[in-house]
């Protein structure tokens, strides 16, 4: 797929911010859900979207998403620490539910399975309305095992919706390995039970996760319906950041390390001299710095009082 030197280094940004992120917040919370070595699904799912799509983000790469948007960081930041100065004013986590005023969708009922039916709500809401807008979710290899995943992708095909379904398979659902939990061996071979194309792609290949999302985006607009994407990548860390990983061979995670996602494509845009070594690297230090002064002033804001929560009215 043709593609400019800018969403290249697009991509590599948020990927850059990605991981940045993952790092602060792991400093400072032990149960955050890291994402190391996920970033080329995070970053080639939710860049190039149109600000009328509606995002169901996977909650490992909800922040990304968010700032993919147009969020900012700051702020959401501030929702992370439970600040008053957040978009939600402290009420609620902004890595579990994202601000809706850039159409994302959060985990409301904090399962993992509802929001892929929200997003094909919303996607048939955009039928209705006759736009040409999508509606894009994104969730994990144990989530595609749950009765309403199936719901979703089965009304979505029936009734031809406006819906990219995209499986970030890091394959283990907190310790259960997707050999274990998933049949058949891919989530896209599931595609065909709903009428619908499946793909099964390298999830640790930023490139190929863009190219074939947008190519299933482009579908979608056109009338064509919705689509399965299995993006194969690997969580290299525990389920939160503080776990140990004894469950899996360290030779297996070994190997995923040397495939990490960021260095493969920094690797490929210098032999493509789309930019040198020395470039990437100011690139990598001002994201660490942004998010650096992101935290910073988060951490410094204030915390929401009676005031802000509105006690006063729930308990009046």
């Amino acid at each position: 797929m043709p593609r400019d030197n800018q969403t290249l280094l697009d991509l590599y940004r948020l990927m850059a911010l990605t991981r940045a992120l993952d790092g602060a917040i792991a400093e400072i919370d032990g149960h955050w859900h890291g994402l190391e070595g996920e970033e080329a699904v995070v970053a080639g799912a939710y860049h190039g979207l149109r600000p009328g799509d509606v995002v169901a983000p996977h909650y490992r790469g909800s922040l990304t998403a968010a700032c993919g948007r147009g969020a900012d960081l700051r702020k959401l930041l501030a929702g992370l620490l439970g600040k008053a100065t957040s978009y939600n004013r402290g009420r609620y986590r902004s890595d579990v539910c994202g601000p809706p005023e850039f159409n994302l969708i959060g985990l409301y009922s904090g399962a993992l399975g509802p929001p892929l039916a929200y997003a094909t709500g919303a996607a048939l809401a955009i039928k209705l309305d006759g736009r040409d807008d999508v509606a894009l979710a994104v969730f994990g290899d144990g989530t595609s095992s749950r009765g309403d995943c199936h719901e979703a992708m089965n009304m979505a095909s029936a009734l031809c919706l406006p819906v990219v379904f995209v499986c970030q398979n890091n394959q283990i659902a907190i310790s259960t390995p997707a050999s274990d939990g998933v049949a058949p061996r891919s989530v896209a071979d599931r595609a065909v039970g709903y009428g619908m194309p499946g793909h099964e792609i390298d999830g640790n290949d930023v490139l190929a996760v863009h190219d074939t999302v947008q190519m299933a985006i482009a579908r979608a607009r056109r009338g064509d319906g919705p689509s399965l994407i299995d993006a194969v990548t690997y969580r290299v860390a525990g389920h939160f950041v503080s776990d140990t990983v004894e469950d899996r061979p360290p030779e297996e995670i070994e190997r995923w390390r040397a495939r990490d996602p960021i260095a493969l494509f920094r690797r490929y845009l210098v032999e493509q001299g789309v930019i040198d070594d020395g470039d990437l690297g100011e690139i990598d230090q001002a994201v660490s710095a942004e998010v650096a002064a992101a935290m910073a002033q988060a951490k410094a804001d204030p915390d929401p009082g009676p005031d802000v929560l509105g006690l006063d009215r729930v308990f009046a």
